[in-house]
C-alpha cells in the first residue's frame, strides 16, 4: 500500500471513530460531539463562521506579509553579512526563546483591541522563526556562487536577490511554512484573548457556553487554514526550485 493510501486510510478511520465513539457513549459529547452533529452545525451557521473566517483571513494575510517578508529579508542580511550575524543573531535567538504570548497585553496597550494589535502580535510571532530559518539556510550556500557573483561585480542587493535567496530556497520555504503557521496561531490566539470578531473569538464565545459542536467547527476552520497554507507553500517551493542555482553546498558561504 502506498504512503498516500495509508494516509487516506488513517484519516478515514479517525473520521469514523469521531462519529462512532460519541454516538456509542464511549466519549462524552461535551468533550467530543459527533462528526455529523458538527457538520450540521457548520451548515446551519455557515454565514456566522464565514464572516469570522473572513476577519481572521484578512488579519493573517497582512501579518504574513510583515512576518514572512520581513523575516526573509532580515534573515538574508544576517546570514550573509558576518558582522551583523555575529552581533545580532544571538540577540534574535534569545528573543525567540521568550514566550511571546506574555507580551500581548503590551500590544493591546499600544494598538488597542482591534485588528492592529492582532496583526502586530501575529507578525512578531512568525517573524523570528522565518528570520532564523533563512539565516541558517544562507550558511548552506556553496561559497563558489558568491565568489563568482562578486567577481562579476554584483552589488550586495544583487547578490542577495539573484544568488543568496534562490540558492537557499528549500530552507527559506521551510521557514515560511513554520512562520506562516505561527502567524495563523498568533492571530487566532489573540482573537481568543481580546476580540469581538474572528474564528478565535467564536471559539472562546462558544466554549464559554459549552457549545462543543460550534467550538469544533472553529477548530476545524483553523486546521483548514493551516492545511491550505501548507499546500500553498508546497506549490511555491515547486515553482521556485525550478529556478534554483545548481550547486553543491560543500563549503559555508563567506560573508558578502
Amino acid at each position: 500500500m502506498s504512503p498516500s493510501a495509508i494516509r487516506w486510510l488513517i484519516g478515514g478511520i479517525l473520521l469514523v471513530l469521531w462519529e462512532v465513539l460519541p454516538r456509542a457513549g464511549l466519549v462524552p459529547q461535551l468533550f467530543l460531539p459527533a462528526l455529523s452533529q458538527t457538520i450540521a452545525v457548520a451548515i446551519a451557521d455557515w454565514r456566522i463562521f464565514a464572516e469570522a473566517l473572513a476577519v481572521t483571513l484578512s488579519e493573517a494575510a497582512v501579518a504574513l506579509v510583515f512576518a514572512c517578508g520581513g523575516g526573509i529579508l532580515a534573515g538574508a542580511l544576517l546570514g550573509s553579512v558576518a558582522r551583523l550575524r555575529g552581533l545580532l543573531l544571538p540577540v534574535v535567538s534569545s528573543l525567540y526563546a521568550v514566550p511571546l504570548v506574555v507580551l500581548y497585553p503590551v500590544f493591546t496597550a499600544w494598538f488597542g483591541i482591534g485588528a492592529q494589535s492582532k496583526i502586530a502580535f501575529a507578525s512578531l510571532y512568525g517573524f523570528f522563526p522565518t528570520l532564523l530559518g533563512t539565516a541558517a539556510g544562507i550558511q548552506t550556500i556553496d561559497a563558489q556562487l558568491l565568489v563568482t557573483a562578486r567577481s562579476m561585480g554584483a552589488t550586495l542587493s544583487q547578490r542577495l536577490r539573484h544568488v543568496v535567496l534562490p540558492a537557499a530556497i528549500p530552507t527559506v520555504i521551510a521557514s515560511l511554512r513554520l512562520g506562516g503557521a505561527l502567524v495563523i496561531v498568533g492571530v487566532v490566539v489573540s482573537e481568543m484573548l481580546t476580540s469581538s470578531a474572528g474564528i478565535g473569538y467564536l471559539i472562546t464565545s462558544y466554549r464559554t457556553v459549552l457549545d462543543s459542536p460550534r467550538v469544533y467547527v472553529g477548530i476545524l476552520l483553523v486546521l483548514l487554514l493551516g492545511v491550505l497554507l501548507d499546500l500553498g507553500m508546497r506549490l511555491l517551493e515547486h515553482a521556485a526550485t525550478r529556478h534554483r542555482p545548481s550547486a553543491v553546498p560543500r563549503r559555508a558561504a563567506p560573508a558578502i
